[in-house]
């Protein structure tokens, strides 16, 4: 896999050594289980797979390269690159302005935006209407794009199902950038709905059987379809799609349930399946599948409790604090300064959207075992500060700590 040139400040030499051994040891990906820092009164269990993926690494070289090459010039980030509050920041801090925020709010003027200038599309890709807006002005957008070639692989697989007359429904957070900018590149080949979760999809299926009037879909999802989306023939024949953050399990339940339900109301069989539902199991992202994958190796290791680290508005990250939470108390920080001491510790209850501060987290026990894993977008060297912060409270130097693979 290509080799990206990203900060140094962003890598971790502890990490990466780590990282390349379990690479050597297991080419093909098929061992999950968690690696262990022996640290004496405690022990850390990093996940297998965490961390910057491929689509962020090739975001963050592009804008740094562009930065780097284009002094004097005003640059600006359609939106946060991606949803990390440390690279967001050192992109700030190197001049470059965001347009908007996550939730598409104007922070520059449009107005004030020529064709001089350089807008960085972000990762997450944009929305069709948003690059015509940009182009208009003269900016060339596909110059400075990020998108992840992963989400471009689901707007291609979306294009293609829709040559075939299927309906798009895009499983995502209907807010989040992504969804927005696969909806917009989906609806523009094919009708599309975008659902968020099991639920949603179950409500769908109900129009599609006839247990609901199809008038009552345009109330139930509005905001959510395409235009001139008619409810009688366009959900005859789906795909489903996803946002690539989104757990990969749900998507896939998601999938399996508006298949079987498609069989089940036009009685079909496995063999002309693909007469009303597209198979789209090719869009799950690899490191989503992988970091989720390395989360359940974790989990299967008893401990105390588990840390993950990473941007609180990252839905990739969330997914992971949701699957560990399941089975043992979860702190969701984005760096090191949450852990304030042994006794407490800021920490984000993303069901709340608050930070809170738990007091006496770390048990009275020798060894503690703590799980740790991060976000997509969350750099190994904050994982590092993270793990050097514990050892600290125990009085370990991380200087001179060598682990055994």
């Amino acid at each position: 896999m290509k080799q990206f040139t990203i900060p140094f400040t962003y890598r971790s030499p502890l990490i990466s050594a780590i990282k390349n051994k379990r690479k050597e040891q297991d080419k093909m990906k098929k061992d999950f289980s968690p690696t262990l820092l022996d640290l004496g009164p405690v022990q850390v269990y990093l996940a297998r797979h965490f961390g910057f993926c491929y689509g962020v690494e090739n975001a963050i070289e592009i804008a740094f390269r562009t930065i780097d090459e284009n002094p004097g010039k005003r640059i600006y980030l359609l939106s946060e690159m991606i949803h990390n509050p440390k690279v967001n920041a050192d992109l700030l801090e190197r001049g470059v302005q965001f347009l908007q925020d996550t939730k598409g709010k104007e922070l520059v003027p449009f107005d004030e935006i020529t064709g001089e200038d350089i807008v960085i599309i972000p990762a997450f890709g944009t929305t069709l209407a948003m690059e015509k807006k940009l182009n208009d002005k003269g900016i060339v957008t596909q110059k400075y794009n990020t998108t992840c070639p992963f989400v471009e692989k689901v707007w291609n697989r979306s294009e293609q199902i829709a040559k075939n007359n299927y309906t798009v429904v895009v499983h995502g957070k209907p807010t989040h950038e992504e969804t927005m900018a696969t909806f917009s590149h989906a609806s523009a080949n094919a009708p599309s709905v975008v659902v968020n979760d099991m639920e949603e999809a179950a409500r769908l299926g109900k129009y599609i059987t006839g247990e609901k009037p199809l008038i009552e879909f345009y109330t139930e999802f509005a905001g959510r379809y395409s235009d001139n989306f008619n409810a009688e023939k366009d959900l005859q024949k789906i795909g489903v799609v996803n946002q690539t953050t989104m757990l990969a399990s749900d998507t896939q339940a998601i999938a399996d349930f508006l298949k079987q339900l498609m069989i089940s109301h036009y009685k079909l069989n496995e063999s002309n399946t693909e007469e009303r539902f597209a198979d789209t199991k090719d869009t799950l992202c690899y490191a989503t599948n992988d970091n989720q994958s390395a989360v359940y190796g974790l989990l299967e290791q008893p401990a105390d409790l588990a840390i993950v680290v990473g941007g609180y508005n990252s839905s990739n990250t969330s997914h992971l604090v949701e699957l560990c939470e399941q089975k043992l108390p979860t702190f969701f920080i984005n760096d090191a300064t949450k852990i304030l001491s042994e006794q407490s510790i800021l920490h984000f209850d993303m069901h709340h959207g608050i930070e809170i501060k738990t007091d006496h987290f770390l048990p009275k026990k020798e060894p503690v075992k703590i799980l740790i894993t991060s976000g997509a977008s969350c750099p190994d060297a904050v994982v590092e500060n993270v793990i050097e912060k514990i050892a600290g409270i125990y009085g370990i130097s991380l200087e001179h700590f060598s682990p055994t693979l």
